[in-house]
């Protein structure tokens, strides 16, 4: 063995044995979830369209939305062409009086800006799904700084800085985000994220206050299950909802914990078709999850809110959101502080995006 194989060992080594130091130094984590935010079941029906956006030229994709402000924006990558290098962060604020506004689409996050902040330093080629970081404001980007999604890291982006979280002692690529982080009790995060080289997971990042990424448990399984949806239903049940990336599967898979997270069920058929798209959910209490899914294995474009009544065994249908003329896929769902739910998709080819605002009395007919 050469100099520079024992010199990568040695580092490696020295990696993991500091990861696992910080770990033991660090108060235990908390595995109780809080309490789901807050959906108003006795709210009068309500549905209204917000946001009807198509960008003027390429591709306008992978929305979410960012209640950190005032009032909510919707976020999303928009550029030439997915993974190319003009893609940007763009933003739109809504805003209520007597009727919703959107406002024009303005940069919020781009390449140039985030390769300068880094610390350490690196280049940033492309931006890609970008969430709201709930814990300690700011947000969560995917980055590639070389090769596409298979190489790209998850980025916090906060106070005009950037640093790249570390969740791996090795390469630490090919880790990225879609969905909202899910909340602890005491006032922790954790964040659903997940590895998508060769046999890509789905995952659990947990966070020391600093923002130090402390654990990371996996969803296990043979198949490749990929931007996990984490429903909590109490204090140590929670239901994780994934993308099967094998596209020829035509399924959803589902993964359960019992403990809060520590560990997770092997990933089975969820019992919902599905062309190898993400989910957006919230819970309801009393183990009912609404969820917007794309749930016609053969057109990407049928996007339908469901109901399950028993925490994820079983689903019904509720609405037909979108009914396939156009493709409707990469829904973002959360409860906004009146108790009223926002959802948002890409639409026509990740040409442009989409919201509404709605009651949970008009969603499940209560």
């Amino acid at each position: 063995m050469g100099f520079v194989q024992v010199f990568i060992l040695a580092a490696m080594a020295v990696s993991v044995g500091l990861s696992a130091w910080a770990i033991r130094r660090d108060a235990p984590l908390e595995w109780r979830f809080a309490p789901a935010t807050f959906v108003d079941l006795d709210r009068t029906a309500e549905f209204v369209t917000v946001l009807d956006y198509t960008a003027p030229t390429g591709q306008a994709h992978s929305p979410a939305i960012d209640l950190s402000g005032p009032s909510p924006r919707v976020l999303w990558f928009e550029g030439s062409e997915e993974a190319k290098a003009d893609v940007d962060i763009f933003a739109s604020d809504l805003t209520e009086g007597d009727v919703w506004r959107a406002s024009a689409p303005k940069r919020v996050l781009a390449r140039g800006g985030l390769t300068e902040t880094f610390a350490p330093t690196e280049l940033v080629v492309t931006l890609g799904n970008t969430i709201e970081d709930e814990g300690r404001g700011g947000l969560y980007a995917t980055v590639v700084s070389v090769g596409g999604w298979a190489m790209a890291s998850v980025a916090e982006v906060r106070d005009g800085a950037a640093r790249k979280l570390n969740l791996s002692p090795l390469l630490n690529r090919s880790f990225l985000v879609k969905s909202p982080m899910v909340a602890y009790e005491g006032g922790a995060w954790g964040l659903p994220a997940y590895f998508e080289m060769g046999g890509a997971y789905g995952a659990l990042v947990r966070f020391a206050p600093d923002g130090r990424v402390r654990d990371m448990r996996r969803m296990p399984g043979a198949q490749k299950g990929i931007q996990p949806m984490i429903v909590p239903l109490d204090a140590t049940r929670a239901v994780a909802i994934l993308r099967d990336f094998d596209s020829a599967a035509g399924r959803l898979l589902i993964s359960r914990t019992q403990d809060g997270g520590q560990s997770w069920s092997e990933m089975v058929d969820a019992g919902v078709a599905n062309p190898s798209a993400p989910v957006a959910a919230l819970p309801l209490g009393d183990g009912r999850i609404v969820m917007a899914v794309n749930d016609d294995a053969g057109n990407g474009g049928v996007l339908r809110l469901t109901l399950s009544h028993d925490g994820g065994e079983s689903w019904e249908v509720l609405h037909t959101l979108e009914d396939g003329r156009e493709d409707a896929r990469y829904p973002m769902m959360r409860a906004l502080g009146d108790g009223r739910i926002m959802l948002t998709y890409s639409v026509g080819a990740k040409g442009g995006i989409r919201a509404h605002v709605f009651s949970a009395a008009w969603a499940v007919g209560s």
